[in-house]
């Protein structure tokens, strides 16, 4: 069979046939969603994207070796901050990684994260970097991380061929988060969760010995207007 015979019978299967869509109550592995059955799953979740900044200006003045260390800290840091706080990582893209969390805690849970990822960069990644890498410091590099936060509902689908597949996550929050993980504004403003997150978030991560930590502001995300929380604030880990 010709390729375009291959493309367009995929496609004839894969556009004509309904999905097959059940609820999740755990977040899926890649075996847990068939590749070619058009199945789903469903999920109430909230969405974490940790997007690491400067990403242009350390493959620009850097080597790959430094960059490669600069990029690889930073995610496995905020790696282990997610699963730390029961969040399931399903994707990671270049300089950012994806981390879903679900259950009643899911809003405080993915907001405790974004400030300690804060934290860590600065007090613990920043200061090892800089101890084995003079060079990022004698050039101005500040590692940080910009992190982005929504929730809702999503599906999450299987895309790619046999052999070379992953899970896509389909639906507003994983779209929304990824925008808010995108901003760069002055100020040392590094985490931005839309008001949904906010007003579910536990007391003690709004407040910080009785200051609020958060920012109520506008901003257009992904081409619409939206109210968003935006926070300076760290959590030491």
């Amino acid at each position: 069979m010709a390729l375009g015979d291959d493309i367009r019978s995929d496609l004839d299967k894969m556009v004509g046939n309904p999905w097959s869509i059940r609820n999740g109550n755990v977040v899926p592995g890649t075996d847990d969603v068939k590749l070619y059955n058009n199945d789903a799953v469903k999920l109430d979740a909230v969405y974490l994207y940790a997007d690491l900044l400067g990403s242009t200006k350390l493959a620009r003045d850097f080597t790959p070796e430094v960059a490669g260390k600069v990029i690889r800290s930073s995610l496995r840091t905020a790696s282990t901050i997610i699963k730390k706080f029961d969040g399931e990582i399903r994707s990671y893209d270049g300089d950012r990684v994806m981390g879903i969390f679900i259950g009643g805690s899911k809003n405080t849970n993915a907001g405790t994260v974004a400030l300690k990822i804060n934290a860590a960069m600065q007090e613990i990644v920043q200061p090892a970097l800089y101890a084995k890498l003079p060079i990022l410091q004698s050039k101005g590099y500040l590692p940080r991380m910009c992190v982005g936060i929504a929730s809702g509902e999503a599906f999450i689908a299987r895309a790619g061929v046999r052999g070379s597949s992953d899970l896509v996550s389909i639906g507003r929050a994983p779209n929304v988060a990824a925008k808010l993980s995108d901003i760069r504004e002055p100020g040392d403003y590094r985490t931005y969760i839309t008001t949904q997150v906010y007003y579910r978030l536990r007391e003690d991560v709004k407040f910080a010995e009785g200051t609020h930590m958060w920012q109520e502001r506008s901003a257009e995300v992904g081409g619409e207007q939206m109210t968003i929380f935006r926070s300076n604030y760290r959590w030491s880990v």
